[in-house]
């Protein structure tokens, strides 16, 4: 999708579109049909073939003749098209899976009402609507699983175009391109000297993908560098829902909202702004030193900024209308982002990290932003054994993952389930450091003294008896007992 558009834009897009010949599949013209079902398949059919064909954008245009081309007008408005008064747009979003950020644009041309519907090509999977998939056979609309030579071919296309290669700006000058991203941030965050040249800022930004070529002497914005460095996400339409949200509860529940933070800029540039945001919403619990009184923050710095970063760089783009969040209460902090994980929850701490986005999290590394490959979650439970706090959760909840991280509890006020959890955590943790869990070292995880060992041998039993935990040697001493986790 592009920036917006002026009046001018949109004659020459229409100009141009009228100079494809008749059968074109990435293009419809139309008179005045207005059926909202018939909208519908359009969209489906324009978006997969247009992905098909490798065009960034389809068209839908009324009031344009469909064998001559020439301008007639229509008295099609989707402004004023309801159905059963629902609003055009939002009735074809529901039907739409998944969800795409078409625009309806409307113009004059020699005199008459012009509509352009302007549909991107999808990324994910093919498009369906009301659950069936169409493309487009010439200029006729048809069935996707009718022709499954394209089908095949298009799941091929799909699966070689990552998000970060996608386009989020298209045909724009060099001077546009500065004006819409932050270029002294991608320099700085590089530790690179600003290039005095705008040849120079241009050729970087090239180079790490930030940035292609386009035709003649236009550029196109990926999306890599859309979402990193953008000076505002809403000048993107395809990605101004992918801002990360901020919210701060005043209890434990989402009744009553005290902060509420939605990001305008792009991530790299926006990360330490982000994290100071968060760290002076977070609250404080004093401690007695041995000599002074000091407020520590209730959560570990490292592990917030770390799930912040995996919040940002796991999430599925392709899911509309959502993006990470993070939602303070007054007994926890919930990171959420769209998208299921690849791997299993209860082997975060040892599986090899996948990625939907590996070039951005291979620059969010580079510049120092996440911690290196592996490295992450074993930091989050390690920051919370040492704040002594309960055992995060890491979850899947419809179609996001959701890490919770929570305030300080006494061992004594922690339930079965988070002693069990606490307890699996730890062993996982030893486990991926070379060590094992031993009754000494979770005593010691939980801040109890060792003439209480009895108390957690009980813990360590129900985390046996829960299929968590196995002994490693059974042939030792009771004293001398070391645990491993069961995928061990």
């Amino acid at each position: 999708m592009s920036i917006e558009y002026t009046s001018e834009d949109l004659l020459g897009i229409l100009n141009e579109l009228r100079k494809l010949p008749n059968e074109t599949e990435w293009v419809e013209f139309k008179h005045n049909n207005s059926n909202p079902e018939r909208i519908g398949k359009y969209i489906s059919a324009l978006s997969n073939s247009a992905a098909l064909i490798g065009k960034i954008t389809a068209y839908l245009v009324w009031g344009i003749e469909d064998e001559s081309h020439e301008v007639v007008g229509t008295t099609f408005k989707p402004t004023s098209n309801k159905i059963k008064g629902e609003e055009l747009e939002n009735w074809l979003l529901r039907q739409l899976t998944p969800k795409l950020n078409f625009r309806f644009h409307e113009l004059e041309a020699n005199g008459e009402h012009i509509v352009i519907l302007e549909i991107p090509a999808v990324f994910s999977h093919p498009v369906q609507f009301n659950g069936v998939e169409y493309i487009r056979i010439g200029s006729y609309t048809k069935k996707l699983k009718n022709y499954p030579g394209k089908e095949r071919r298009l799941w091929r296309v799909l699966d070689e175009t990552p998000f970060e290669r996608e386009i989020a700006a298209e045909k724009i000058d060099a001077g546009k391109v500065l004006s819409l991203l932050d270029c002294p941030a991608y320099f700085d965050l590089l530790s690179l000297h600003l290039p005095e040249s705008r040849d120079s800022i241009l050729e970087s930004l090239e180079t790490s993908e930030m940035i292609a070529s386009g035709k003649g002497n236009s550029w196109d914005i990926t999306n890599l560098g859309a979402i990193l460095f953008a000076k505002n996400i809403s000048d993107f339409p395809s990605l101004k829902r992918k801002a990360v949200r901020v919210i701060q509860y005043k209890g434990n529940n989402r009744m009553d909202t005290i902060h509420e933070r939605e990001g305008t800029k792009g991530y790299a540039s926006d990360f330490k702004g982000l994290i100071g945001f968060i760290a002076n919403l977070i609250p404080s619990n004093e401690v007695l030193g041995k000599a002074l009184r000091k407020d520590v923050p209730m959560f570990p710095n490292i592990a917030i900024r770390e799930l912040v970063a995996n919040a940002i760089i796991h999430q599925d783009f392709h899911i509309g209308g959502t993006s990470p969040m993070i939602e303070i209460f007054s007994d926890r902090i919930e990171f959420t982002n769209p998208g299921l994980p690849l791997v299993n929850v209860d082997r975060f701490l040892d599986s090899p990290p996948k990625s939907r986005n590996e070039a951005l999290a291979s620059f969010m590394r580079l510049i120092g932003i996440c911690e290196e490959r592996g490295s992450g979650i074993d930091k989050v439970v390690f920051e919370t054994e040492l704040y002594q706090l309960p055992a995060p959760i890491f979850e899947v909840t419809g179609d996001h993952t959701r890490t919770v991280l929570f305030s300080h509890k006494d061992f004594s006020d922690m339930d079965t389930r988070e002693k069990i959890r606490a307890c699996y955590l730890h062993t996982c943790l030893k486990y991926v450091q070379r060590e094992f869990m031993t009754n000494s070292s979770l005593r010691k995880r939980f801040g109890i003294e060792n003439k209480n060992s009895a108390i957690v041998s009980r813990v360590i039993k129900l985390t046996i008896n829960a299929g968590l935990i196995n002994l490693y040697d059974e042939s030792v001493g009771k004293r001398a007992m070391k645990y491993k986790p069961w995928w061990a």
